[in-house]
């Protein structure tokens, strides 16, 4: 049975950049890679707000980058899943999903969090091509132009109102009556001239060449009110929430109420000793590619410093 020192599980910035200190740190370490490697950002275009790239860089490209750089300096990778991780010994057991156990004296958890999608065939269409669900990685791109967002809690509000200040007109797609989010949030986005909110509507397709040029919309649906129209927009923006990829932990590892693991202090460590975070599985708010790299090289000095004692 393989035998590691620190186990990576994820290949986003969080999972790249802690083998990268690893390595560097002589410390052995095998990273799984799962079955998007690279993480959440090979399905976006040009990033542009990622420091050192002063023309932009492609999303796929950026990772490729942090991977070689990780192999180049010696670390191990691995494809597969990690389907379980055995906490109550030690070392940590972990198997894969090609049946496969080995055996970590540390873990890093860089699984990431997924975006909800409504589940529309045309999210996975227009995929970079006008779909997205990072108002902040992407907004930039829709400057004096017109988009709507989906959803009505605070992160649809917040997505809308920071889209106001580029776009030229934000819809926000809101499928109940009510927006759920706070009472401070809703003030602002009902106060701002370029937010139209549609109550009551769900979103039942997309259209364009090339590219979003439309949604199709429903209001009123199943209702004998019902009412079918369609709005004209160049970016459509899910703001329906987040779920961290931590199934296959099975419970070992606190969580919060919305399901991100829960670190226990200024550092990466969960409740579980040698156990540690980092990236979008334990970042609620943030949600940046910059932040999980960051994450990455606390968790990898954080396995550092476990080890060494």
């Amino acid at each position: 049975m393989e035998h590691t020192k620190c186990l990576i599980i994820g290949s986003g910035p969080a999972g790249y950049t802690a083998a990268i200190y690893l390595v560097r740190s002589a410390i052995d370490c095998l990273l799984i890679e799962g079955l998007q490697v690279g993480g959440q950002l090979t399905q976006t275009t040009t990033i542009e707000n990622f420091p050192g790239f002063p023309d932009g860089i492609d999303g796929t490209q950026l990772m490729d980058n942090m991977r070689q750089q990780a192999l180049n300096l010696g670390a191990k990778m691995q494809q597969g899943m990690v389907t379980a991780v055995d906490m109550a010994q030690r070392p940590f057991v972990v198997t894969l999903d090609n049946g496969e156990t080995l055996t970590a004296d540390t873990v890093i958890v860089a699984t990431g969090a997924t975006a909800k999608y409504l589940g529309l065939p045309d999210e996975t269409k227009y995929a970079g091509q006008g779909v997205s669900a990072c108002a902040t990685c992407d907004g930039f791109f829709y400057r004096k132009r017109v988009v709507a967002v989906v959803g009505g809690g605070d992160t649809a509000c917040e997505e809308a109102d920071y889209l106001s200040h580029l776009a030229r007109k934000v819809y926000l797609i809101v499928r109940k009556d009510y927006l759920r989010a706070s009472e401070a949030m809703q003030r602002r986005v009902m106060e701002n001239e370029k937010i139209e909110i549609l109550f009551n509507t769900n979103t039942v397709g997309l259209f364009g060449e090339g590219g979003v040029e439309g949604a199709h919309l429903v209001r009123f649906k199943g209702t004998d009110k019902e009412e079918l129209f369609d709005i004209a927009i160049d970016g459509f923006f899910l703001a329906i929430g987040h779920r961290p990829n931590t199934e296959f932990l099975g419970g070992q590892v606190e969580l919060d109420e919305q399901g991100y693991i829960k670190l226990t202090g200024h550092n990466t460590a969960t409740n579980v000793e040698g156990v540690f975070a980092a990236g979008d599985v334990a970042d609620p708010h943030y949600r940046q590619a910059i932040a999980a790299a960051a994450a990455g090289c606390r968790a990898a000095i954080d396995v550092k410093q476990y080890l060494s004692r």
